[in-house]
C-alpha cells in the first residue's frame, strides 16, 4: 500500500476552495480536474459535490498517489486519474464537459504551458461553461504580496514558469470571460472564468 502523499497547502484551503466551487458550479455536471497533484481536493470536494462527476486528471507517475487518496472515499461521481500532460498533446481528454478546475498550476507551469492550457480551455467548454483557476497572481504587472515575490522568485530558481499576470490570462482565455477574482487564504485567488 501506497503512502499517501500531503499536502499542506491542500489541507488549508479546501474549505475555502468548496465554498466557491458549492456556488458557481450549482448547475454543472461533469468537472475536469488539470494537475489533481496529491488527490487531496478531488477526495474532499467530490462527496461533497454530489451533482458533479469529478474526474482527475495528471502525469502519469502521480496516479498511483491520487488513486490512494480516492480509495479512502466511496462515492460513485469520483473517477480515477487520466493522463493529460498539459502541451504534450492537443486532444481534449473527455466529452461533455461543462465545468473544469485547477489549483495551484499556473504558476508551476512554464508561460507557453498556461497559455496552451488557457486555450484548450476556452475551446472545449460549452458556452456557458465555467473554469475555476485557484493560485497566486499578479495584477497589471504587480505582485500581491511581499510574499508572493519571493516565492515567484523561489519558483523561478526551481525552474517553473512563475506567477502569472491577469492580463496575461485574460489575453489567453479568450473568449472565456473572467466574472469572478475573489480573493483567497495565504495570498491567493480564486479565478472564475465563464465562456
Amino acid at each position: 500500500m501506497l503512502d499517501k502523499p500531503f499536502s499542506q497547502s491542500c489541507e488549508n484551503n479546501k474549505q475555502p476552495i468548496l465554498d466557491i466551487l458549492s456556488r458557481v458550479l450549482a448547475d454543472k455536471t461533469k468537472l475536469l480536474e488539470i494537475g489533481s497533484g496529491t488527490g487531496q481536493h478531488a477526495a474532499h470536494f467530490a462527496p461533497r459535490l454530489t451533482h458533479l462527476q469529478w474526474h482527475t486528471s495528471e502525469m502519469p507517475d502521480k496516479h498511483l498517489a491520487i488513486a490512494a487518496w480516492l480509495e479512502d472515499v466511496c462515492v460513485d461521481n469520483l473517477h480515477q486519474p487520466i493522463s493529460l500532460i498539459i502541451g504534450a498533446s492537443s486532444a481534449w481528454p473527455l466529452t461533455n464537459i461543462d465545468a473544469v478546475f485547477t489549483a495551484n498550476t499556473t504558476h508551476i507551469m512554464q508561460p507557453s504551458e498556461t497559455q496552451f492550457m488557457m486555450q484548450l480551455v476556452a475551446d472545449n467548454l460549452p458556452s456557458g461553461g465555467v473554469f475555476c483557476q485557484y493560485g497566486p497572481y499578479n495584477f497589471q504587472g504587480q505582485y500581491s504580496s511581499e510574499s508572493n515575490k519571493t516565492f515567484d522568485q523561489h519558483l523561478i530558481e526551481q525552474g517553473c514558469g512563475g506567477i502569472r499576470d491577469i492580463d496575461e490570462l485574460t489575453l489567453w482565455a479568450k473568449p472565456l470571460v473572467l466574472l469572478e477574482t475573489v480573493v483567497m487564504p495565504a495570498n491567493n485567488f480564486m479565478l472564475v472564468w465563464q465562456k
